[in-house]
Parts: C-alpha cells; sequence; structure tokens
C-alpha cells in the first residue's frame, strides 16, 4: 500500500467511520468529549501520534457517531486553525512519511508521550488481533498490516527499545514480557546485543521471569555468543538471589527448578558449578518427564561439562547403565565414556540413542570414535549377522570388507534400521542395496518402501525392470521422497518406464513433485489433460512452464489460476505481461512479487516496464533499479529512503547484471545515505545492500554505533571483495584487539571472518581454542576457504591429536607422520594440507574407512591425488579388480587415474560411468576412455542407448564424433534433450546435436519459446543463416549458456535488433571474445540490454513523466489493501476499537 492510500485509509477511519460526513461544517463545536478536545489540540500541535492514541482511548469506551468528525473539525475551526478535509490529510501524510521513513522519530513520540496514551499503545500492541476491518468502500487486512507493519526495517526496533525502556512502568511485566517476546521473535534474535541486559528489569515477578527465559531460550541460536553469555549472567542473577544458596556457595543456587529455567542456557554453567549441584536437585531434575526434551537440544555443550552432568546423575542414585536412565540422557549419552565391563545389551542401547549426536556443533571425530568402541561391544560374542538390526546408525562406521560379508538374510532382517540411517556413503549403499535386492530377487514396491535411505544405491537397470504396476505407487510415495538421493540416470530410469508403462499421458500427470522437471518436452506436447491444480506442487523447468503456461492460458481467463499454480510462474512470457489490462496486472502483480525468487530477470524486467507503463506512482521502488540506469539516478530524493529498503530487501546480483550499471545503482545508494550510515537504523534500512557498499563507505562512513548490526549484516554477504575483506579485517581488530585477546565468545562470534586472519594470526586460536576452530571450519563446508586457514585448521588438530600411527612398517614411511582416522573426520576440507608422502604412508584400514571423506575434499593437487590413487592400487589391487563401490569412493581422487587405468575399469554399469561424469575435470582423452569403456563393458552398441544411458554418460558425450552422434535413437535423444543441453561441448558437437533436435522440433524458424529454452547449448549449434532467421522475440530464450556457446564468428551475425532484445541475463553472458567481434552498433544494441531497456527501439519516457493511472484496486469498493508498510499499517492498527 503506498504511503497515499495508507493515509487515506487513516483519514476515512478518524473521519468517515460510522457515518458519511457532509460536505458541510456545523458552526459550533457543541460539548465535546474531553479526550476529543485533547484529540484536535494535538492534531493543531502537530502530535498525531499522540491523537491517534487520544482517539483509541475515546474509542475504548464512548461509542463513535456520525455527528463527531463534524464536531472535531468545528472545534478546530473555533480555535482558529481552519482544517480542512484536505489539508488535514496533507499534514497526516507528511508525519506518517516522516515516522516511517525515521522509526527513530516513533522512538522520540512515543518516549515523550505521558503514560496514560503509553499505555494505550502498549495495550493496542499487547490486544493484537487477525481479521478484515471493513470501512464502507475499503476493506483493509488487519492481519497482514499487522505483519508487515513489525517487518518495516526499523519500527520493529523502535517498539522493541520502547518497551524495553518504558513498558514496565505503565503495565503489569506479564503483558510486557508477552509484547516483548512477539517483538523479538520478529527480529530473528538480532536486537538481542549484549547491552541489552542493562534494561532488563531485574526484580520480575517469577511467572514474567520465566515467560522471557522462553523466549530469550527460543531464539538461543539467533543469538551471539557475547549476548548469550550476557544474558545468561542476567538469568542467573535473578535464580541466584531468588535461591537458597549460601555465601560460601556451600549449598548451589543450581536447583533441579533453575535447570528447568535456563534451558539451553544450562551449557554455560562452569564446571565447578555443576559439580556442587546436589544430588537431590539432580535427582529430581533428570526425574522430570521435560529433561530429556531439554538435554536433547544441548547441542553446545562440551565434552568436560557433559561428563560432569554424568557424574552428578550418577552420584544421585541413577544408576547410568539403566535403560531407563539412558534414555533421558539426551545429548549427554554422546559423552559416555563409562565402557568397562559393559553389557552388548546396554552398548546397543547407547547405540540407539546415539542417533541424535548428528546434532551436535563438533566433536563428531569423538562420538565416531564412541560408536566403534560401542560396536565393538555390542558385537561381542554374536556375528555381525546376529546383531546388525539392534546396532542403529552405528552401522555406517562398518567397511566395506564388513558389509561385504553380511548375508542377504541379514540386510532383509534389518532394513528397518538401515532405511532411517543418515549419512550412508554411497558406496555403502550400494553395496547393501544389493544385499537387499539379492533376497528379494524383484524390485517391487513393496521393497521400494522397505528400502528408504538405500534407494540410492539401486541400480538403474533395477528400476527399469520394475512391475509396471507397482512403479506409479512407487514413484507417488517412497521414491518421491528420496528423489534428490537419486542420480540423473536414476531418476530417467525411473522415469523412462513410467512414461511407457500404459497411458503416457495419465502417467505424466500423476508423477510428482521434483520428478516432475525430468519430463521430457517432447513428452510434456503429448499431453493435452493439464489443469493448473495438477502443476501446484511439482517443480518446474522453465521450458516447461514455457510451454504449459501457454497451454493453460487457452482454457481459463483468470489469470490468479496459472499464476498461483506453483512454479507455473516461471513460464509468464513479456508478451503475456503486455497483455494484461493495467487492472488486471495491478490486482495480481503480488503473485509476481511473492515469487520473485523463481522469476529470470528478463521477466522482472518486463514487470517494471509494464508497472512504469500503468502506474508509476506507485511502482515498488526495487524495480528501478532494473530500468535503464538515468531512472534510478534521477528519481528525487524524497523517495530515497523507500528505494533503499525496497531494494534492501532483495539481492542487487539478481537485479542487476552488469557491472557498470550496478556501480550507477550504488552511487545512487550513497547519496541516500549523504556519506553515512549513522545509527543501527540505517543498517536495519539497508539490508542486502550492505554487502555491496563500497569497501572506503565500510571503512569511513559506519559510526560505532552501527557497526555491531552492520557485523551482523556482513557475516551474511557471500562474497566480498578482497578491499572489504581487507577493511573487515581492520575493523575488527580495532574492535576486538590481536587475536591472543580474544575470548571464547569473540571468536565464536567472528565465525566465517575468521578466514580472514592470517595464519600467525589464527596461531593463538589454533593452540587456545582448537574445538571453536575445527567447529567452524566444519560450518564452511562446501566453501574453498583460504590455505592460511586451512593451515590453521590443520596444525590444531595435528597438535591436538592423542594418536600418532606407526607407519614404518610401510616402506619409504619411517619417520612419516601419516593421517589417522581421527585426524582425517576433524580436517575435511583441510585435508589438502597433508604432503603426498604423508597420503601415500596412510595405514590400509585408515585409508579404507576414510576414502570416501578423502574424495570428498575439492582442494587435492593432482599430486596428492596421485598418491591416494597409488594407495588406492596398493589396497585394491589394480583397477580391473575394483567393484562398482570401490570407484564410487573415491570422489575427486578418480580424475588421477589414467587413461589406461580408465580402461581397466569395469565400466559395464552405467551408474558407475554416471558417477564419473559427475566429476567435471576430465581431460578430453580420459571422458572419451570413459565412454569407450562402457560401450565395450556394457555390449551396447551407440544405436542401442536408451535415455537413461544418454543422461548417465553426461559430458563423455561431447567426445563422440560427427559420425557417432547421428546413430543415436531419436526416441531415446528427444527425452532427453534438456539434460544433454547441459553439456558445454565443442561446437561441432553441438552442431551434430542440433541436427538431432531439428528431427524432434522442426526447422529453427518453427521453434517456440520453450523449445528454445528446453535446448540449452544444443542451440549454440545453429548456423549463421538459421541464427539470423531466429524471430527477434525469442533472443531472451536462449539458456546463457547457449550464449556463451556461440562461436563469435556466429554470434557477430545477430542483427542489432537481436542483440538489443537478448534480455539483461543472456546480455550478461556475452563473452570478452564475442564483443571484440561486434561493430560498434551492435555493441550499442548489447549495453540497452544490459541496461534493461525496451527492446522495441522507442525513446524512454522520462523519469519526472506523470504517473498515467493509480492502481484502481486502491479505490474500487470492497477492494482488499494488502500491501501496507511500516508505521502508518502500524497506527492503522492501533486505531481500530476492536484490537484495544
Amino acid at each position: 500500500m503506498s504511503l497515499d492510500s495508507m493515509t487515506n485509509c487513516l483519514f476515512l477511519f478518524l473521519f468517515l467511520s460510522h457515518g458519511v460526513a457532509s460536505q458541510s461544517v456545523p458552526d459550533s463545536s457543541g460539548d465535546l468529549h474531553p479526550l476529543l478536545q485533547k484529540m484536535a489540540e494535538e492534531i493543531i500541535d502537530g502530535s498525531y501520534l499522540n491523537a491517534l492514541l487520544d482517539l483509541i482511548q475515546f474509542h475504548s469506551s464512548h461509542v463513535w457517531t456520525a455527528d463527531l468528525p463534524h464536531r472535531v473539525l468545528a472545534y478546530l475551526n473555533s480555535q482558529n486553525v481552519p482544517f480542512t478535509i484536505s489539508s488535514l490529510q496533507a499534514a497526516m501524510e507528511n508525519h506518517l512519511q516522516e515516522r516511517l521513513h525515521q522509526p527513530q522519530k516513533l522512538l522520540e513520540d512515543l518516549r515523550e508521550t505521558d503514560a496514560q496514551r503509553f499505555r494505550t499503545a502498549m495495550k493496542c500492541l499487547l490486544e493484537e488481533k487477525k481479521g478484515r476491518l471493513d470501512l464502507q468502500d475499503t476493506v483493509i487486512d488487519l492481519g497482514e498490516l499487522w505483519e508487515q507493519a513489525l517487518q518495516s526495517p526499523g519500527v520493529n526496533r523502535s517498539l522493541f527499545l520502547i518497551t524495553l525502556e518504558r513498558c514496565f512502568q505503565v503495565l503489569n511485566s506479564l503483558e510486557c514480557v508477552e509484547i516483548l517476546g512477539r517483538l523479538l521473535r520478529g527480529s530473528s534474535g538480532s536486537f538481542l546485543q549484549p547491552d541489552i541486559t542493562e534494561w532488563l528489569p531485574r526484580d520480575l515477578r517469577e511467572d514474567a521471569f520465566k515467560n522471557l527465559s522462553a523466549v530469550f531460550k527460543d531464539l538461543y541460536d539467533q543469538t551471539s555468543a557475547h549476548s548469550q553469555r550476557a544474558l545468561y549472567s542476567w538469568m542467573t542473577g535473578i535464580l541466584r538471589t531468588s535461591s537458597n544458596a549460601t555465601v560460601d556457595d556451600s549449598v548451589s543456587w543450581v536447583s533441579a527448578e533453575n535447570l528447568w529455567i535456563l534451558g539451553r542456557y544450562m551449557v554455560h554453567l562452569s564446571f565447578e558449578e555443576i559439580t556442587k549441584i546436589s544430588p537431590v536437585e539432580i535427582r529430581l531434575f533428570i526425574s522430570y518427564d521435560n529433561a530429556t526434551k531439554q538435554l536433547d537440544t544441548v547441542y553446545d555443550i562440551t565434552p568436560e561439562l557433559a561428563q560432569a552432568f554424568l557424574e552428578r546423575i550418577s552420584s544421585s542414585n541413577f544408576s547410568v547403565r539403566n535403560t531407563s536412565t539412558i534414555h533421558r540422557l539426551g545429548l549427554l549419552v554422546c559423552f559416555y565414556d563409562d565402557l568397562e565391563l559393559l553389557d552388548a545389551t546396554v552398548a546397543q542401547v547407547l547405540l540407539h540413542q546415539m542417533i541424535k549426536c548428528s546434532q551436535l556443533r563438533g566433536f563428531q571425530a569423538a562420538v565416531q570414535k564412541l560408536k566403534a568402541d560401542l560396536l565393538d561391544i555390542a558385537t561381542e560374542n554374536q556375528t555381525l549377522n546376529e546383531t546388525l538390526g539392534s546396532l542403529s546408525d552405528a552401522v555406517v562406521g562398518l567397511t566395506y570388507s564388513q558389509l561385504e560379508s553380511l548375508s542377504p538374510e541379514a540386510v532383509h532382517g534389518a532394513i528397518s534400521t538401515l532405511n532411517q540411517v543418515s549419512g550412508w556413503a554411497k558406496s555403502q549403499v550400494i553395496i547393501l542395496s544389493a544385499k537387499y535386492l539379492a533376497h528379494e530377487k524383484v524390485l517391487s514396491f513393496y521393497n521400494v518402501s522397505q528400502m528408504g535411505a538405500l534407494l540410492a544405491g539401486v541400480s538403474t537397470q533395477a528400476f527399469c525392470s520394475m512391475d509396471c504396476k507397482d512403479l506409479p505407487q512407487a514413484l507417488r510415495s517412497t521414491l518421491a521422497q528420496h528423489v534428490s538421493d537419486l542420480s540423473p540416470a536414476q531418476q530417467q530410469g525411473v522415469l523412462s518406464k513410467m512414461i511407457e508403462a500404459g497411458d503416457a499421458a495419465s502417467g505424466i500427470v500423476e508423477i510428482p513433485g521434483a520428478f516432475f522437471k525430468e519430463v521430457s518436452l517432447f513428452d510434456l506436447r503429448r499431453e493435452p489433460g493439464f489443469n493448473p491444480t495438477v502443476l501446484k506442487d511439482k517443480e518446474l523447468r522453465r521450458s516447461q512452464a514455457l510451454f504449459l503456461y501457454e497451454l493453460l492460458l487457452k482454457t481459463t481467463t483468470r489469470p490468479e489460476e496459472l499464476l498461483s499454480a506453483g512454479q507455473l510462474v516461471k513460464g509468464v512470457t513479456c508478451s503475456h505481461i503486455d497483455a494484461m489490462s493495467p487492472d488486471s496486472f495491478l490486482a495480481h502483480f503480488r503473485y509476481f512479487e511473492n515469487n520473485l525468487f523463481l522469476l529470470s530477470p528478463y521477466q522482472v524486467n518486463c514487470l517494471a516496464w509494464k508497472y512504469w507503463e500503468v502506474s508509476r506512482s506507485s511502482m515498488p521502488p526495487f524495480l528501478l533499479a532494473v530500468l535503464p540506469a538515468h531512472y534510478v539516478a534521477s528519481f528525487p530524493a524524497s523517495q530515497c529512503v523507500p528505494f533503499l529498503i525496497s531494494l534492501g530487501k532483495r539481492q542487487l546480483d539478481y537485479l542487476v547484471l552488469d557491472s557498470h550499471k550496478k556501480t550507477l545503482v550504488l552511487r545512487k545508494v550513497q547519496q541516500c545515505l549523504d556519506v553515512s550510515i549513522a545509527d543501527e537504523y540505517t543498517v536495519d534500512i539497508m539490508g542486502h545492500l550492505l554487502c555491496h557498499l563500497p569497501a572506503t563507505i565500510i571503512d569511513s562512513s559506519i559510526s560505532p554505533k552501527a557497526w555491531p548490526t552492520a557485523l551482523h549484516g556482513l557475516r551474511d554477504c557471500p562474497d566480498l571483495s578482497p578491499d572489504h575483506k581487507a577493511v573487515v579485517k581492520r575493523k575488527l581488530l580495532e574492535q576486538y584487539g590481536f587475536p591472543q585477546n580474544w575470548t571464547a565468545e569473540t571468536i565464536k562470534d567472528l565465525g566465517p571472518f575468521l578466514v580472514l586472519f592470517s595464519g600467525d594470526e589464527l596461531s593463538f586460536i589454533a593452540t587456545k581454542f582448537p574445538d571453536i576452530l575445527q567447529q567452524t571450519a566444519s560450518k564452511l563446508a562446501g566453501t574453498l576457504p583460504p590455505k592460511e586457514f586451512l593451515w590453521a585448521v590443520f596444525e590444531s588438530v595435528r597438535n591436538s591429536s592423542h594418536e600418532s600411527p606407526s607407519s614404518d612398517s610401510i616402506p619409504g614411511c619411517h619417520g612419516v607422520s601419516a593421517p589417522s582416522t581421527d585426524d582425517i573426520f576433524k580436517l575435511a576440507e583441510a585435508n589438502v594440507c597433508w604432503a603426498p608422502e604423508d597420503l601415500l604412508c596412510m595405514e590400509e584400514d585408515t585409508f579404507i574407512r576414510n576414502v570416501e571423506l578423502l574424495g570428498a575434499v575439492k582442494g587435492f593437487s593432482q599430486h596428492q591425488r596421485m598418491a591416494l590413487k597409488e594407495k588406492a592400487i596398493q589396497v585394491w589391487d589394480m583397477p580391473s579388480y575394483w567393484k562398482e563401490h570401490h570407484i564410487v569412493s573415491l570422489g575427486h581422487i578418480a580424475l588421477a587415474l589414467n587413461e589406461s587405468e580408465l580402461e581397466q575399469l569395469d565400466l559395464s554399469s552405467i551408474d558407475t560411468v554416471a558417477f564419473l561424469s559427475q566429476q567435471t575435470e576430465w581431460t578430453p582423452g580420459q571422458a572419451k576412455s570413459i565412454l569407450q569403456g562402457f560401450l565395450d563393458d556394457s555390449g551396447y552398441s551407440i544405436q542401442d542407448l536408451k535415455s537413461f544411458h544418454l543422461v548417465g554418460l553426461g559430458a563423455t558425450l561431447c567426445t563422440m564424433n560427427t559420425s557417432e552422434i547421428p546413430l543415436i535413437k531419436i526416441s531415446e535423444f528427444r527425452v532427453v534433450v534438456a539434460r544433454i543441453g547441459t553439456l558445454l561441448c565443442s561446437t561441432h558437437v553441438l552442431a551434430e546435436f542440433k541436427r538431432k533436435a531439428e528431427v524432434v522440433f522442426g526447422d529453427p524458424t518453427e521453434w517456440t519459446s520453450s523449445v528454445l529454452q528446453e535446448l540449452g547449448t544444443i542451440a549454440a549449434g545453429l548456423t549463421k543463416a538459421e541464427l539470423r532467421m531466429l524471430d527477434k522475440d525469442l533472443m531472451p530464450y536462449f539458456q546463457p549458456s547457449a550464449i556463451k556457446c556461440l562461436p563469435d564468428e556466429i554470434f557477430k551475425e545477430l542483427s542489432e535488433e537481436q542483440i538489443a532484445c537478448l534480455g539483461p541475463e543472456n546480455a550478461a553472458a556475452v563473452t570478452q571474445a564475442q564483443r571484440q567481434r561486434l561493430s560498434p552498433a551492435q555493441l550499442q544494441s548489447l549495453q540497452r540490454a544490459l541496461d534493461g531497456a525496451k527492446a522495441q527501439f522507442w525513446q524512454d519516457a522520462p523519469v519526472s513523466a506523470d504517473p498515467t493511472r493509480t492502481p484502481a484496486s486502491l479505490s474500487s469498493p470492497g477492494a482488499p489493501i494488502s500491501r501496507g508498510l511500516g508505521l502508518g499499517c502500524l497506527l492503522l492498527v492501533l486505531m481500530t476499537k476492536p484490537l484495544c
């Protein structure tokens, strides 16, 4: 809702509610109620917030009648303040705009208002309700307005601060705690800075204290370590005061009830405090049913504290070997250390309880070792076959040889345990699923439903052999739940069988969720029976959405049916948007805005132009950034705050792809900031824009007051530049001093910023806080941290290692410090710091147990991979003896296999090949060896290849020669076009695939937007003549990868008009080499596309042009107002009688 609309709503309520005002104003005010008289006087003084609060108070005990607005106006006139409706509306608008854009002023107003008015405001916050307010010709969704008001940057902060400052003085503590809880939960914990405890009362009633503590416990994970420590001190200060503790601490203040109140904060108790807990109190605590739930959530407890609690539990007449006690230990069980003479049955119970240990923050290596020890005890005097079903997720620690020794009957009997275990390696599930199916013989619906997590190990061929009657049912249930675990080849195998079975049309409609995005465009085109309802829960590729939207548009006249159908909105084209009437576009824009993450940059650009043309006065400001740069540069300074708020809520890199344009947008952002980020409110407004500010602004323009909030925002920036990193590091050193002075809380709070520091700076942390450093490294999984950071992690692990494996028995390894299992597990990506000779000197058992972890390391050099490959040959013999699970377990290590070694592998299974093809660093020679190895070992010729073979072969298809590609069957090719279109093959290979695509989709002149999108890189195989003949309106539907693959000499054949129609995303994909071949006129067209200019060559309207229309939905009778923001909406809620 625009600011004008908010003001109109407020004005309507003030003067038109419960009656229609006449155009004339009475000559006298009559006997105006004192509260309304006060309200009028506040209006005269310009204190509109006070006026509204007076109105609310009047509403709470009086009936509003139709004559009251006239009497208020009459009173104003009698005071020689001749307000009219329009002048009062203008004054109100200015006031609301100021409060919306500067919520600090809202805080000041609420600080200055008297106690009665403040009490009224707090009561409205407390008694917030949902519903719709019908004010004659306007319907206001109060629930949505309330939510949006509290999400407005800064408003929530102001309300939180004023509640802390004044609420406890005017309302009872229970009410204030409830208000604080609502505001805090809306802030994701970012308001909980360490200094908050200075404002928290220390004399709360018991019930209020418990309620507020519960709020802090709920927000524990969103609270910084420093703030956790401060809140813990506040909580314990109150608990100590109210306890029976003695001055000399001979009687502990830590009672059972206090432990329950502390909840997750119990991990901040000191070791000494835990050891002093009375046995009676600890027994009472552990006896309480909810104690287990509480102990299940102490994710950041340390081994030392956990064992202190275990000792106190043991000393309270609870036997920690008793099954019922073990069930109550929660995450304490992860640190169980009383293994001497432990019974096998108890070991099995402990293993079952240890499933939850994966939730611990760190110490996973110790957990794995404990599981291994318990596994040995649990299987003592019994075979693995006999105990398999009772070992819980410790089975993940079984080696290949142990898994291969299992009987099919044992796996079948333990399937109910095995199918629920998480953490399986792909190689393990290959072995186990083969064992299970060896017992079952045939893959049926029942078998699939039983296998659960083991489904990823089922071969593609087995899926293709399923009974046609079983597959649809399996696809709707278990397979759909585990689709993300299946390889593309397995998924295609399932789909090809599904579509082949019975009625292909109904089969396609029935394909669920994530599986649906694998359905080919060819198959979709054969199915006329789709409707929006069946698409709501399906994932769609853009090509599918383009086709389906066009198809369904013929069957409905209601845009909301299509726009609300899940991911179908991906298929809206510019022509669809342009064809919408102004009223329809404005009424349905929320569907686009709510699904912005599904839209392409081109679609967002189309939306921006449409909005600009039909209602620029109410246009969401972030859309300005999508239009040519001069639109942003020219908008008035008075609109800066809404622009920053709107843009800060989105990802700038998604909206603006051109670096030059981004620089211009950010220049406007800096102008709006006036080169200053004075306080946390400005940081709130900036949102994600903080990540894009120049390093000089971060360095010099963020005030000390704003820095803590800014630092919280910078933590979430995905890719800071080197200059940004240098500035952040320097400011952190200014704030916290040198690393040798840092506390554990500081290191935890810095988290991802630790990668900014040098090895020397990190050495202190590696020595004093190795566990925290290793926990930080584990949170960076999937990234490639700087080598110095990895070396610090490496040193911290090596220095704290209790194992020193002797490699003297291995020739050439005398004196070499080889990796242990514990080291490898803790190091993760930091395993890159091992020297090749260290890896080669690894014990065989260590290699077998950890090959999958080592194979997952991305940063290994070729020398390190070569050493690990040699180790694999030492352990498993020559590659010709390797089984599928051996090959799969190698991960990135497989890249070290040369062409001769690849030829030795058994590549008869497409699943093995599919795994190898997922690696992206193969040389052409290696890739050709894999392709040829599959053809030779499987006995297939190219003519025999099925669709799932083509998907599994992946990038190795790029090594086919031009005489082989024509041999691929069209019937198989046409259903995997989209997959092949992801491959970055050479031009001549893409040209051959393009010829096959013509057989499926016709001549390029007949291609539609959905076809071009489906083809992906295959479209880069077009000839010069074919490219020139493409309709300019199809240019945005090239995939960016296809643009990059177009040869320079062919790309330059595009006309100026075609280039101008590329759209921002495709224009950004143009390579430097392609640019260099373009003429000045073509380059100008390319810049227009990058800038988001209209594809047509008409002159853009000047930014100062008058609005063409206002949103009809805001003035139509009964139209709901749903886009309200900030204080205006909040005050509207405050004004409503039913709420207060």
